[in-house]
């Protein structure tokens, strides 16, 4: 069983910059993936970025360059640096957690974040 809760999120301008936190708690095995998803009001959930418990990372083609994802394996926590935020960045962010050992998802309840001038 493993708990995750997100933090981090709030209100902030375009351009701006947000850092989101995600920490997980319960049995965490060692070979894991964790990832941050959005979903924006009326559309689906999308990956945003993902990093394995080595510190492998991906990323979506429309924050590339600006988000950054990283961890603390020691803390189980994750982390996402939004900057040069832009409107279409508003959405719920949402913390997943994969067990490769487990072959299962593991969700948070998710952080709104809301770009805007």
């Amino acid at each position: 069983q493993v708990q995750l809760v997100e933090s981090g999120g709030g209100l902030v301008q375009p351009g701006g910059s947000l850092r989101l936190s995600c920490a997980a708690s319960g049995t965490i095995y060692s070979i894991n993936r964790m990832g941050w998803y959005r979903q924006a009001p009326g559309k689906g959930r999308e990956l945003v970025a993902r990093i394995t418990s080595a510190g492998s990372t991906n990323y979506a083609d429309s924050v590339k360059g600006r988000f950054t994802i990283s961890r603390d394996n020691a803390k189980n926590t994750m982390y996402l640096q939004m900057n040069s935020l832009k409107a279409e960045d508003t959405a719920v962010y949402y913390c997943k957690y994969y067990s490769f050992s487990q072959d299962r998802d593991y969700w948070g309840q998710g952080t709104q974040v809301t770009v805007s001038s």
